[in-house]
């Protein structure tokens, strides 16, 4: 009976040991696609570049990996964020962190739209900054092809769908950008609703979303509509259009009534009581204060 215990205890722990290697492997092996894995940045890493990067990662990133080199990453977190000035992190290729960064997995976060492509590339310049032995290859990709680019939007009432086209205007004659990622946005007062998933073009450079029948707009139905697309040759485009496809909403503006947030004219009745009240309060007390160092200094004086 002991003889069996032992072994069901040794087969537990076996077990346990393997799904938390098998969780570890699964956790740091990101499989990158290849053709991103041997992307290169189009923007020279130099000083300037590093001195960028670390703004933007220290606004981004540093609350969960910490400084680099200084080991002060956020232990609390599963898995732990690593240290990217590590020998792990500087082995990845420069695709592959370009890759990790704006795609993100379990805790770590999606940046492709919270940082521009260019921001991601500066960041990555920042992290290599603190790998002595590393030699930049640099992109021959010319971001200025993002211009060629025309983004068109149809809206079919039928269907309550938005085809988005998206082409570029060449030398040789215009050509359909298939393949490519496109995300669709509705404005809001407080950022963007993304409408529908992601999709990729099809071969004639469009992508189908469909559109939510309830979705707001102004007071004539206007809603602005934001594209956003990525292509590996034209780089990252962003696309604004008003579309009168929204339900008719009269809502006053946010700084029309009097409220907390609004300027000290518009702000509630009784903020501006208590504020009133407090300066006339200190103003007060400031006044005791120097008539009493006054009267302090006539009893000295006599």
């Amino acid at each position: 009976m002991k003889q069996r215990n032992n072994i069901l205890k040794i087969s537990i722990l076996f077990i346990f040991t393997a799904f938390v290697i098998l969780q570890a492997t699964a956790q740091n092996n990101w499989n990158v696609p290849a053709d991103k894995k041997a992307k290169n940045s189009y923007i020279k890493f130099d000083a300037a570049t590093a001195s960028q990067g670390e703004a933007i990662y220290t606004k981004n990133c540093v609350s969960c990996h910490g400084n680099p080199a200084k080991g002060n990453s956020l232990k609390s977190l599963k898995p732990v964020p690593p240290d990217l000035s590590s020998k792990g992190s500087q082995a990845l290729t420069d695709g592959e962190l370009s890759y990790i960064l704006a795609t993100g997995r379990m805790v770590m976060p999606s940046f492709k739209n919270v940082l521009s492509e260019e921001d991601r590339w500066k960041v990555i310049g920042y992290i290599r900054s603190f790998n002595k032995n590393y030699v930049q290859v640099l992109s021959k990709f010319d971001p200025n092809k993002a211009k060629l680019v025309k983004i068109n939007l149809n809206y079919d009432k039928k269907s309550n769908e938005i085809k988005v086209t998206v082409k570029a205007n060449e030398k040789t004659g215009q050509v359909s950008l298939k393949n490519s990622e496109i995300q669709l946005f509705a404005g809001r007062y407080f950022g963007k609703l993304q409408i529908d998933k992601a999709k990729q073009t099809d071969a004639d450079g469009a992508a189908t979303f469909a559109y939510p029948k309830d979705l707001p707009g102004d007071k004539t139905g206007n809603v602005q509509l934001v594209v956003n697309v990525n292509d590996d040759n034209y780089g990252e485009i962003e696309y604004v259009q008003k579309l009168k496809i929204g339900v008719p909403t009269d809502v006053p503006a946010l700084n029309k009534d009097r409220a907390i947030w609004n300027v000290l004219v518009k702000a509630p009745i009784w903020v501006i009581f208590l504020y009133s009240f407090g300066v006339i309060i200190f103003g007060l007390f400031l006044l005791y204060i120097l008539y009493s160092l006054n009267k302090l200094r006539k009893s000295e004086n006599n």
